[in-house]
């Protein structure tokens, strides 16, 4: 680690998911002290940093808890100078069938990480927020200044949560960054998301592709840009009170995006409608494209996987994780994801 980047104490909430399990992995390379607040459960699980990478395990700190109780937060928080918080309950889908669980995560539990890092003068504090809370883009590219509309229960608890985090820097001065990144994709990705679906699927026995909305455009970033993107900012010294995307600025339909994945596992099957994964017709978010300027200018990122190349270089990282019986045994292929 360079003098510029001295150690730090770092807490991730969210650690057990996708995109945190990657990001404790990257932080712990980097040398740093990384303490993971994972879900409790009675089977003692880890979710995703149960099969992190041989070079990390056993390096990292781990706290099992629930970001809806206060106290257990507060309890994590102590001792960290920098904390990511990733921890959320994410599916749309499933956001329809129980929105109270999503404002007592998403909104209450951001309230709960806000509160004890002020009591605890915390160095600073990086919120994640989403490219759905803009809803279907009113201009392309999306910059930072587009209006947030909640289509979905789910998009409207993380518009929650991003004003409680603006509202603590307002009126606290607490120091807060929000990084609101776009469709991240890549390997340990929840089959809820359309990427894990269509590999999935095209793995498995099944003759067709069950699949929705095909129209409807996205920008996607591999895993390791948005983790780059949230250390970018953790380093940043002008990015505090800021809200900033991280995506690619290419953007690209589902159906293009299906062709390009059986163009990667060299497997092609027709595809068939299923009426259970449409959004209600006004919750559909039709089209997402990012303006990444303000990312570039304040914390020097800029994405690895970038265009048409890039997407496919990304897709095929993770169609080769996906490939691997041990990794596939984890999906339930059959099923729908909500």
């Amino acid at each position: 680690m360079s003098r510029q980047e001295p150690k730090k104490s770092i807490l991730v909430t969210g650690a057990d998911g996708f995109i945190g399990s990657h990001l404790v992995e990257e932080l712990v390379r980097q040398g740093h002290d990384v303490r993971a607040f994972v879900m409790y459960n009675s089977f003692n699980s880890w979710g995703w940093l149960d099969s992190c990478a041989s070079d990390v395990k056993g390096k990292f700190e781990v706290i099992a808890g629930d970001i809806r109780d206060p106290n257990g937060v507060f309890e994590a928080v102590k001792g960290c100078s920098v904390i990511f918080h990733l921890a959320a309950l994410i599916a749309i889908p499933f956001s329809y069938r129980s929105p109270d669980s999503y404002v007592d995560t998403n909104i209450r539990g951001t309230l709960n990480v806000l509160q004890a890092t002020r009591k605890l003068n915390v160095e600073k504090v990086i919120h994640t927020s989403t490219s759905e809370v803009y809803g279907s883009a009113q201009f392309i590219p999306i910059t930072e200044m587009h209006p947030l509309v909640g289509q979905s229960p789910y998009s409207a608890s993380k518009i929650g949560a991003d004003q409680l985090a603006l509202s603590f820097f307002t009126s606290f001065e607490l120091p807060v960054v929000t990084i609101r990144p776009f469709n991240t994709y890549g390997p340990r990705q929840s089959a809820r998301a359309v990427i894990p679906t269509i590999i999935t699927q095209l793995l498995s026995d099944n003759e067709e592709i069950q699949i929705g909305n095909i129209d409807a455009t996205r920008d996607f970033s591999y895993v390791s840009d948005t983790v780059s993107g949230f250390i970018a900012a953790m380093h940043a010294s002008g990015c505090v009170g800021e809200t900033i995307n991280l995506g690619t600025g290419f953007e690209v339909s589902i159906e293009k995006l299906i062709e390009s994945i059986a163009q990667t596992l060299k497997i092609s099957k027709p595809l068939a409608f299923d009426s259970e994964r449409i959004r209600p017709k006004l919750s559909e978010v039709d089209r997402l494209c990012s303006d990444n300027s303000k990312a570039r200018r304040l914390l020097n990122w800029t994405p690895r996987y970038s265009g048409l190349e890039g997407l496919l270089e990304g897709l095929t990282l993770t169609s080769d994780w996906f490939m691997k019986p041990s990794n596939l045994a984890n999906y339930k292929i059959s099923n729908y994801n909500l």
